[in-house]
């Protein structure tokens, strides 16, 4: 606005209203005065300030304009950018005002006026800057806000956009199984199928898709591998067709020979509308879907069940295999054979021609219909199914074959090599078929490990021989004499090179040796054992121990010590066998406990010599001392002796129970008290007469009648203490108390019968004395019993004579008071007994 005159004849006044916060702080600090009115609330800004506003307004409106490319910029960088552009306009303005100055404004002459318009002008742009800055970083925040919405935007629609396109593909895939399922093209359907599955997983892969659809997808391919599943079976079922019958049991002969396999080689088209798919789509198709395993597995369990186990089990079976248009055969005959188990060469020889057609037939197919699918090319169906039968296969052919085959002599050994020839090469037949893989499996180790299972097997069969005899009857018996033997070869000599050497002794130290020998030698039966009665089962058992010891003698070391032990086994075993086994006859019948006592005894007598009699014919480390079986012989004395005198016990509690029925031989005047004591009597004669009987011939004699004398002693011992009891004997009661003392002394000697002919029996008869201790004490009492005072006290003779040895002083004194009545004879009687 027009303000005044000046120099130039005109003079403007120019002002822009500003707000006041933006005034000048140089202006403040130097205290210039400002002579225009100003309006509340706003500042005056010069000419100057007004053109600086004018150019920084382009320069932000360009700025602004190129503000979205500042998010692919470095703020820093673009900061720089400003302030440089920011002092260049401000050298540019300065000097626009200098110019226009000079034009308008001619009388402002002092220096001190343009500085102050400077400074002015430097806060005017430090505050436009500061502007921009702020705007500048407000629409940076906008524009980065709006590309991650953007860019968010974005990634959500390439997720539904991939999910739209995975849901093509399954929808695709499934519609492309369909149409190929239709016409049985197995394998392209399959494979249409995996692809589904791919896309379902990758599906399933994102936590964002809905899960009914999920569901719904995985519940359509489970029905759509289960649909082409069964078409498959089928297809199987058409292919490979079983025929059994009605009872399945393979155990059966003649089940065996009505089971069939039938192998369909090209199948019938005539009255299929589509092709029937070759047996190599069908496995092709199953090993698409993963049931290739299940379903050969399957296959190879009902091949061994039903056509290879009945071969290696029968020895009458043989497979005959028979080709008809289309489909092969294989079917059992049989043929009579005394054989009981079967040849392991012919038993290979009827599985290798099964195998062959099956692999031929089965198993030796192309697999390769698609070249993508890259992992068919490397199934091998006779591995896989050599993989799930070999192991079953091989633990039946040792079971049923092998295990016969192994030789119970050392001398066939060599005969074996035949065998361990046609296991190798039925493995390696196997091998060529690609049914195996590998160097040696456990059917050939097995094969050659002949020497270890020699003598296992030969060990196991002479334990469990041993054993059927420790069960067989007892009281089957045979007589041994001192001159028998042990019906077994004689041993040979050692010879040189033996595995140890036999000292040998010159003839001419035998000679002088001969000379010392004392002129009256012992009887060569002198340690025989005596003449008795054992079971025939130990006699073989005996037996059945040195034929083990001398097959020992010509085996390998290990399995001489093997069977060494095994014979030590034997009798560990006969200790814990025979008395458990045997246990309730050895206590009822006593013939029995004295044929086990004859038994132990025979068994220890044989022990003592033994071990000593192959000592030199043994495997080395058996002939440091170990080879014997001494030790053995306490147990086997103590098992005979404890099981004989458990049946003494026995029996003397059940005479001593007859006797005690006698009514303690008292009032024998009484015809009932009489009676009964004299049938407990005739009882307990009878029972000793009847076990006399029972071990007649069986005892050895001295064992007879030391165990006759005991149990009649016992008898006579009860009946002495019994009458020596009495307080009160009369003439009646003693009368018939000898009357039953004479039956005891008259038939006891009977009762001594060790041997079949009585004849030979009297000389035992008349020692019973030496056998019966109470024998000479019984024939006092019933001297006693018939004596008087006069030739009791003689027998007595004060103590020497043979009542003396008999009884006691007080025993007796008792029965003199039983006897006699109290009178001044018998009290002087009594008086002599001292």
């Amino acid at each position: 606005v027009p303000t005044g005159s000046c120099s130039t004849g005109l003079a403007f006044r120019a002002e822009v209203w500003a707000p006041r916060d933006s005034v000048s702080r140089q202006a403040a600090r130097q205290g210039l005065r400002r002579d225009w009115s100003c309006r509340a609330g706003y500042k005056r800004v010069t000419l100057p300030g007004l053109l600086l506003v004018v150019a920084m307004a382009s320069f932000v409106t360009e700025v602004l304009a190129h503000s979205g490319r500042l998010e692919k910029e470095d703020l820093c960088t673009r900061i720089s950018r400003l302030t440089q552009r920011v002092e260049e306009i401000k050298g540019e303005v300065c000097s626009m005002i200098s110019k226009k100055y000079s034009e308008f404004l001619p009388s402002m002459q002092s220096a001190q006026d343009l500085v102050t318009q400077v400074d002015k002008l430097s806060d005017d742009i430090d505050l436009l800057k500061s502007r921009i800055e702020s705007e500048v970083r407000r629409d940076l925040h906008v524009s980065t806000a709006e590309f991650t919405d953007l860019k968010q935007q974005l990634e959500r629609d390439s997720v539904v956009l991939s999910l739209l396109r995975q849901l093509h593909e399954f929808s695709t895939a499934i519609e492309e199984y369909n149409c190929a399922l239709a016409e049985k093209k197995y394998v392209t359907a399959a494979q249409r199928l995996e692809e589904a599955q791919i896309c379902l997983k990758l599906l399933k892969s994102r936590k964002c898709f809905d899960l009914k659809i999920l569901k719904s997808l995985s519940m359509e391919l489970t029905i759509q591998k289960q649909n082409i599943l069964y078409h498959l079976g089928e297809e199987w079922q058409k292919l490979i067709v079983w025929k059994f019958p009605p009872s399945k049991d393979t155990s059966n002969l003649e089940s065996c020979l009505q089971t069939e396999l039938h192998l369909c080689t090209e199948p019938s088209q005539k009255e299929e509308k589509t092709p029937v798919p070759p047996i190599s789509c069908v496995l092709l198709a199953f090993s698409l879907l993963g049931e290739l395993h299940t379903k050969l597995k399957s296959f190879g369990q009902m091949l061994l069940k039903y056509i290879l186990r009945p071969l290696a089990s029968c020895p009458s079976l043989f497979a005959v295999i028979e080709s008809q248009p289309n489909i092969i055969i294989i079917r059992f005959e049989s043929v009579m054979t005394d054989l009981e188990h079967p040849s392991p060469s012919e038993v290979f020889a009827k599985i290798r021609l099964v195998l062959e057609v099956v692999q031929k037939q089965l198993l030796d197919l192309p697999l390769v219909a698609d070249v993508e699918n890259e992992k068919t090319c490397k199934i091998v169906l006779a591995e896989m199914l050599g993989d799930m039968i070999w192991e079953d296969l091989s633990e039946c052919l040792i079971k049923n074959c092998l295990v016969y085959s192994i030789p119970t002599n050392s001398s066939k050994l060599q005969q074996y090599e035949e065998i361990i020839q046609s296991t190798e090469e039925f493995e390696n037949a196997l091998k060529e078929m690609r049914f195996l893989k590998g160097n040696t499996t456990d059917l050939l180790k097995y094969a050659r490990n002949i020497n270890s299972h020699f003598a296992n097997k030969k060990c196991q069969d002479v334990i469990v021989a041993a054993r059927n005899l420790m069960t067989s009857e007892i009281h089957n018996t045979v007589k041994i004499t001192p001159a028998s033997k042990i019906s077994v070869p004689d041993l040979p000599s050692p010879a040189e090179g033996d595995k140890l050497q036999v000292q040998k002794v010159s003839t001419t130290q035998y000679n002088d040796v001969m000379n010392l020998e004392p002129e009256n030698t012992l009887d060569q039966h002198s340690f025989s054992l005596p003449t008795c009665r054992i079971s025939e089962s130990v006699k073989k058992l005996m037996e059945l121990a040195y034929q083990t010891l001398l097959e020992a003698t010509t085996s390998s070391d290990q399995c001489a010590v093997q069977l060494f032990y095994s014979v030590r086994n034997i009798f560990h075993l006969f200790h814990d066998v025979v008395p458990t086994y045997h246990k309730e006859n050895l206590q009822k019948l006593p013939q029995l406990a004295a044929i086990h006592l004859n038994n132990c005894m025979y068994i220890a007598h044989h022990l003592l010599t033994l071990g000593h009699q192959f000592r030199l014919r043994l495997a080395p480390i058996l002939c440091d001392g170990t080879t014997t079986f001494v030790d053995l012989v306490p147990g086997f004395r103590r098992l005979g002796t404890e099981c004989f005198l458990a049946q003494m016990r026995a029996q003397k509690g059940e005479l001593l129970e007859r006797l005690s029925s006698a009514r303690n031989f008292s009032n024998m005047d009484d015809e009932d008290n009489y009676s009964a004591a004299s049938k407990a009597v005739r009882q307990v004669l009878h029972q000793l007469k009847r076990l006399g009987i029972v071990w007649q011939d069986v005892l050895p004699v001295n064992i007879y009648c030391k165990a006759m004398g005991t149990l009649l002693s016992t008898t006579i011992s009860e009946i002495i203490g019994r009458i020596t009891a009495l307080e009160d004997i009369s003439t009646e009661d003693g009368d018939r108390l000898y009357s039953l003392c004479k039956t005891v002394m008259d038939e006891g000697p009977q009762v001594f019968a060790p041997l079949s002919e009585e004849n030979k029996n009297k000389k035992y008869q008349e020692e019973v004395p030496v056998y019966v201790p109470k024998w000479m004490p019984f024939k006092e009492l019933m001297i006693m019993l018939q004596a008087s005072l006069q030739e009791i006290g003689d027998r007595w003779a004060d103590g020497k004579g043979p009542l003396a040895a008999a009884f006691s002083s007080s025993e007796v004194k008792a029965l003199i008071r039983a006897l006699f009545q109290n009178t001044e004879r018998r009290a002087a009687a009594l008086a002599k007994i001292k």
